[in-house]
């Protein structure tokens, strides 16, 4: 029962650092001048829209951006908690 609190305890803390890294990872993605970064928690941190961008197309072009960086943002918060899974010895193995 002790070891299993101690493991619990540990797995909340690896969470945390992990979560807390994310944040600190930026993810950017760019569509006709149009350009995203989200962090690793898949929070908006700027967009930049260059002034030769048709205002007709902004929009469009940031849906664009947004789900490539969105995209990224997930394989990369993905790939952090699979490290931190294995760093407990929980999770599938095997590669």
């Amino acid at each position: 029962m002790l070891k299993k609190a101690r493991d619990l305890y540990k797995m909340q803390k690896e969470a945390k650092r992990a979560k807390k890294a994310l944040k600190n990872i930026h993810v950017e993605a760019e569509c006709n001048g149009v350009k995203v970064v989200v962090d690793g928690e898949q929070k908006v941190v700027s967009i930049e829209i260059k002034p030769e961008v048709p205002r007709e197309k902004i929009a469009e072009y940031l849906i664009d951006a947004f789900n490539r960086a969105l995209a990224k943002s997930q394989v990369v918060a993905a790939e952090k908690m699979q490290g931190v899974m294995g760093e407990l010895g929980i999770g599938g193995g095997g590669q």
